[in-house]
């Protein structure tokens, strides 16, 4: 009996700190209003400011439409800006992680490891995502296009 009381509480208290809302950070989609904590490519978001280490803090969850999927690495800044110019009230984006030329801490969920990809954000709601898809697929310049849920991961080094 002594080790089952522990183990309760040990569980409720990690189910408490898990549930957290404040463990998620809001999203900063307007590619018109940068945020200077972030690289040009990746999709910003609110960050913690209470001076606790994390292995890693995420962004709340969001669609994207996946675009393209490149070799890794090879979307650049220019190709990203091209495409930005095509969406100019929601950001584009694209990963970089894992790539040699510089240092990458944000990454992205729901995507498959060692494969690039460039995508545009597709809001917060699955009905205002699937209304953006249909845009994109309707101009016919992405014909791949898919729909991704997904959250912007931020590690530590």
């Amino acid at each position: 009996m002594r080790v089952f009381v522990p183990l309760l509480l040990l569980c409720c208290v990690t189910a408490a700190v898990s549930a957290d809302p404040a463990s998620v950070g809001t999203l900063h989609p307007d590619p018109r209003i940068p945020d200077a904590r972030f690289k040009p490519h990746q999709m910003p978001f609110e960050l913690p400011d209470d001076g606790v280490a994390r292995a890693e803090f995420r962004s709340e969850r969001f669609y994207a439409v996946m675009l393209a999927s490149p070799p890794p690495c090879s979307v650049t800044e220019a190709r990203r800006l091209e495409v930005q110019a095509q969406f100019p009230g929601r950001k584009v984006f694209a990963t970089r992680f894992e790539c040699d030329d510089e240092e990458e801490l944000v990454t992205y969920s729901n995507v498959k490891a060692g494969v690039g990809f460039i995508a545009v954000y597709a809001g917060r709601s699955l009905a205002e995502a699937k209304g953006v898809l249909a845009e994109v697929l309707r101009n016919g310049k992405f014909p791949g296009a898919n729909l991704r849920r997904m959250q912007v991961v931020l590690v530590s080094p």
